[in-house]
């Protein structure tokens, strides 16, 4: 399998900071932890392919020990899995793993809106507002990659709005085994998809001003169906890409070179 590690790695380097050395210990985790974390979602290994130990080290210019404990910290998300003795792989989800997930995400985030509506303050919703129009922004420049991060901030925000803390604990449990699955969703319908998707978030924003927390509860539990289509959809093209692909590798004449 031909790599899929650019050839023009960024380093990451320690430079303590006025918090001296331990901080910047924590400092370099932490980016190492974020690099590592939007190269898998963004799905640079394919589900279900080992991760390249070795060339990420060369990538990120680090050993294999805060490597691995990056990777120990994303196999606790649900993003990949620890093999023993034989490294990590990034998890695949089947399309019942996919609905199942989706339905139980659709629930949390339901009953999120509707207390967050009960308890949200005027600069939180401020807040989401900014994140709001900071996402519409990368959407017309077609910035998957800030769009994304942003979005989870909006619904991660609904969330912690809510004053729940078990609500909260249970959503980020979820919310990292399909990460993966919820940046992939929005290439499913392309540009139908995500101008929908954006269309609902106009919704999420209005209800949530209004805190009419029936309607924001029914608005989000059914952007995340419709996320869990468009999940599924991407599945489904995918294993038929693959199946195609091994259909046309097994049909096509052996050449001697």
């Amino acid at each position: 399998m031909k790599s899929t590690i650019p050839e023009d790695g960024v380093p990451l380097t320690k430079t303590p900071g006025p918090g001296g050395a331990e901080r910047a210990e924590n400092s370099l985790h932490g980016e190492i932890l974020s690099r590592l974390r939007d190269y898998v979602v963004e799905g640079s290994i394919p589900e279900g392919g080992r991760v390249p130990e070795r060339q990420l080290c060369e990538m990120f210019g680090i050993s294999r020990t805060p490597l691995r404990e990056a990777l120990k910290v994303l196999a606790a998300e649900g993003l990949i899995e620890l093999l023993p003795n034989r490294g990590a792989r990034v998890r695949q989800l089947s399309r019942r793993d996919l609905e199942e997930l989706f339905e139980v995400m659709g629930g949390l985030e339901s009953l999120a809106g509707r207390l967050a509506c009960e308890s949200i303050t005027d600069e939180e919703i401020a807040d989401i507002e900014r994140l709001h129009y900071e996402m519409y922004g990368y959407y017309l420049h077609r910035d998957m990659h800030n769009y994304f991060l942003v979005n989870q901030r909006i619904h991660e925000k609904i969330v912690a709005a809510s004053r729940n803390e078990t609500l909260r604990a249970t959503y980020a449990n979820f919310a990292g085994r399909i990460r993966r699955v919820r940046y992939s969703a929005n290439f499913a319908r392309k540009r139908q998809r995500w101008a929908e998707a954006m269309r609902e978030h106009e919704a999420i924003l209005d209800a949530l001003r209004r805190r009419a927390g029936s309607e924001l509860s029914d608005i989000l539990f059914h952007h995340l169906r419709n996320k869990r289509t468009a999940a599924v959809e991407h599945l489904a093209e995918a294993e038929n890409g693959t199946a195609m692909a091994s259909v046309d590798g097994a049909s096509s004449p052996a050449v001697n070179t």
